[in-house]
């Protein structure tokens, strides 16, 4: 394995962790960890198999690990963050925020498919594999997921999928 094929890997996984955490320092510590274990684990990686997507299933188990764990909730110090590269409307700022707003309202497994799919551009069979679910499911959750946030964007209220189970 050359180390060159990981470290190209890692505007992506900043890309991603940052959509789906929000906050530009957890983002880097999650890359950060997920290179780390890569690095201690390269001898599990498969030679001829997608290393993004394994790299990418490294950081969903460490995020699935993080979510579990209690943590204490902390505010970064640092302000001065570039921030996300936009068009220089007012609008359009706008327009960003109530996207990401809503993604935040996703639940976790819509969110990280449909920011794998949308954001990275990965195919369903690659986000399959970086999350370790059937590929069915994937699509499933894409679909909840864009649904949802069509909803959401459109102010409307999502309409509760419950089944009364006796």
């Amino acid at each position: 394995m050359d180390s060159r094929a990981i470290l190209a890997e890692i505007p992506r996984l900043r890309r991603y962790a940052r959509a789906l955490l929000g906050d530009r320092a957890a983002a880097d510590d999650l890359v950060q960890d997920t290179l780390e274990r890569a690095w201690r684990r390269l001898a599990q990686w498969r030679a001829g198999s997608d290393l993004r997507a394994w790299l990418f299933s490294i950081m969903h188990n460490l995020r699935v690990d993080q979510l579990r764990r209690p943590t204490l909730p902390t505010h970064a110090l640092d302000d001065d963050c570039d921030e996300a590269p936009t068009r220089p409307t007012q609008s359009d700022q706008l327009e960003l925020a109530d996207l990401e707003a809503a993604l935040r309202q996703l639940p976790d497994e819509q969110r990280a498919v449909l920011l794998l799919v949308a954001l990275e551009e990965m195919s369903y069979a690659e986000v399959a594999a970086a999350l370790e679910i059937p590929l069915g499911t994937v699509m499933s959750r894409l679909s909840r997921g864009r649904e949802r946030l069509r909803l959401i964007m459109e102010g409307r209220p999502s309409a509760a999928n419950l089944r009364v189970v006796r």
